[in-house]
């Protein structure tokens, strides 16, 4: 049984968010998630933590959509990249092919509730 699960704190939690699309009003799997942590330093982002879900047999690091943030200012265009660029290397069917498009904006909206954190 557990009963506890201890987690460092971190800079980039204090300024983070996790993002969940489902189908349906409920407690469903996730379409397609995001986990994203900003460390800013005003508008800029000093580091970037962008996690993705539901597109995959398991979760995983967008650290290519990470290393394209940091240094940059954050807006909505820049967060539109970082998503983009967390599924450039996609490889989908038509059953899933939608989840690109879903992704890359749930990426750019969660890293916008993130910034709103800071």
């Amino acid at each position: 049984m557990i009963t506890a699960i201890r987690v460092p704190q971190n800079a980039a939690a204090r300024a983070s968010t996790y993002h969940k699309i489902r189908d349906r009003e409920s407690y469903a799997f996730a379409v397609v998630s995001v986990a994203a942590g900003v460390v800013m330093d005003g508008d800029v982002v000093r580091e970037a933590r962008i996690a993705l879900g539901g597109v995959a047999t398991r979760p995983w690091r967008a650290e290519a959509a990470e290393r394209a943030l940091t240094g940059r200012r954050l807006t909505q265009e820049t967060a539109r990249e970082a998503g983009e660029i967390a599924f450039e290397d996609a490889e989908t069917t038509h059953h899933n092919a939608f989840k690109t498009e879903l992704g890359a904006r749930t990426v750019a909206d969660a890293l916008m509730i993130a910034r709103s954190r800071s």
